[in-house]
Formats: structure tokens, C-alpha cells, sequence
């Protein structure tokens, strides 16, 4: 996946792996990356179907930013893998983790693949730390909310906040919010988008292709961020990449400098860069 290495994912957009008339609709949405959904997308009866499907898609067509959310290992995984062997998408979402040896059986199964699990249970939160560094190969963190034993906003927060700190906590990129379910409701998809970015959030997962441009806007470096990034490489520039003050007092030191390249690079993308 190009995007890896060089910007981190602003969208991931989900499509169910039993409607594979919607692959193509889904890749030319725009989003930085599509999810074929195996798992809480699809009913019982069409899981093989869909296994099928997204198999037949990824080999024919082999799309770069393509990832497959698989079901938990005991409860489908294990085929999803099967009906996937020799392919390589660019990287699988592994919901309902719980435990480091969950991951590491996954990871075992699919050589080669980047893993993002999903902290989506009290005990998955619980253990975030632990699945973030269960393996090498795990990429990113996620967490979710519809399988927690509440809707209190307040405590939902608190929740993704542990899994937000765990990611950053083992090295791993910030995660992504979870799917505003809504479909309509554009403007708080952009306003519980923009309180998510606040508290340290990046990224969003979203289930309509309109929602994607919305997350693009709240994403995009504001004139600010830009400026700043900007001041932090003009320095690094002239002094060197070691940790040292700026004019403005902040603490300069490489992590700084990584982010200020990654900022300019999403302005670049976006079309704000000159702004």
C-alpha cells in the first residue's frame, strides 16, 4: 500500500463483501482505502459468497489500497484466510481482538500482511497495549464501539481514548475514529470528525461515499499547521535534525520534524500547501 510509507490514511471506506458490484463504486469514491467487510456486513448465510467474491476481486484486479476486514478467527476467520491464500491485499482488519496470541495466530496464517486489530470489547480495550505490540506486522490500532455494553458518549470517549494512547503507547500510527453510522447527518459526521481530530484522532472509517470528502475537509492541514510545519523544516534545514529550540521556545527534536513533513505532505495532496 503506497500510502504507508509516505501519508497516513485520512479515510477507509467500507464495503460489503457480498455486494461486489459495489467494489468498483467504493475504489472510485475517492477514499485513501477500501475495506471489503467479511465480516459484521455480511449475513450468515452469504459469508461463503462473499469470501468468494472479494478472492475473485483481489486476484483480478490486485488494487494497491484494498484491505479485508476478516471475521473473528474462530467464527469464519479461518476460512476467510483459506479463500484469500496467495493473494495480498494491502492489509487485513482484525475485529473483536482481544488477547496478543489472537493477532499472532492471524499473523501466522497470512505471511507478508500488515494487521490492523480492532479493540472493540472490554476486554480488548483492556488488553489494547498488548495486541498493539503483539507483532511486527501490526500496522495500526483501531477501536469500535458497537459491541460495547454502552452508548454514553461520555464513557464511549473514555473508552477510545485508552486504545488512542495504547497505539501511541507502542509506536503505532494514531487511530482512525470509528463510522459515524448516520448516513445523512453530514454536518455532525463533520463536527464529531472535528472533535475527534481535537483529542488526537487520525483518520476516520466511514460506511457512504459521501462521507468521504467531508473527513478529507477536516483532515487537511489548516493555514497554521501548514506555517508552522514549514518554520520546524526551515530549521532542521539549517541546523541539523538533533533536538534543539525554536524561536518560539517549542521543543524541535526528529519526531517534530517527521510530522512537519507529513503535514506539508497532506497539504501537497489536498491542494492547500500554498495556502
Amino acid at each position: 500500500m503506497a500510502r504507508e510509507t509516505a501519508l497516513p490514511v485520512r479515510s477507509w471506506l467500507y464495503v460489503p463483501g457480498d455486494r461486489p458490484d459495489r467494489y468498483p463504486k467504493a475504489l472510485a469514491a475517492g477514499a485513501d482505502a477500501v475495506v471489503i467487510d467479511l465480516e459484521d456486513a455480511v449475513p450468515a448465510e452469504r459469508k461463503e459468497y462473499a469470501r468468494r467474491s472479494a478472492a475473485a476481486f483481489l486476484r483480478e484486479h490486485r488494487p494497491p489500497d484494498v484491505h479485508v476486514r476478516i471475521n473473528p478467527w474462530e467464527r469464519g476467520g479461518r476460512e476467510d484466510l483459506a479463500a484469500l491464500a496467495g493473494l495480498a491485499p494491502a492489509g487485513l482488519r482484525l475485529p473483536k481482538a482481544e488477547s496478543a496470541e489472537q493477532v499472532r495466530t492471524v499473523a501466522e496464517a497470512a505471511p507478508g500482511i500488515g494487521l490492523w486489530p480492532t479493540a472493540e470489547t472490554a476486554l480488548g480495550i483492556e488488553h489494547a497495549y498488548r495486541i498493539a505490540t503483539a507483532h511486527p506486522r501490526v500496522r495500526g490500532l483501531l477501536y469500535g464501539t458497537g459491541d460495547l455494553a454502552t452508548t454514553d458518549p461520555d464513557v464511549l470517549e473514555a473508552l477510545a481514548l485508552r486504545v488512542l494512547v495504547a497505539a501511541v503507547a507502542a509506536g503505532l500510527p494514531r487511530p482512525p475514529l470509528s463510522v459515524h453510522p448516520v448516513l445523512r447527518d453530514l454536518d455532525g459526521l463533520a463536527e464529531s470528525t472535528r472533535r475527534g481530530r481535537e483529542r488526537g484522532f487520525y483518520g476516520r472509517s466511514v460506511i457512504h461515499p459521501a462521507h468521504v470528502p467531508v473527513v478529507h475537509a477536516v483532515f487537511a492541514p489548516t493555514p497554521a499547521e501548514l506555517a508552522r510545519a514549514r518554520e520546524v523544516l526551515a530549521i532542521a534545514d539549517a541546523h541539523g535534525t538533533g533536538a534543539r529550540t525554536g524561536p518560539d521556545g517549542q521543543f524541535i527534536d526528529a519526531a517534530v520534524v517527521r510530522h512537519a513533513k507529513a503535514v506539508l505532505a497532506a497539504g501537497e495532496e489536498t491542494g492547500h500547501a500554498t495556502a
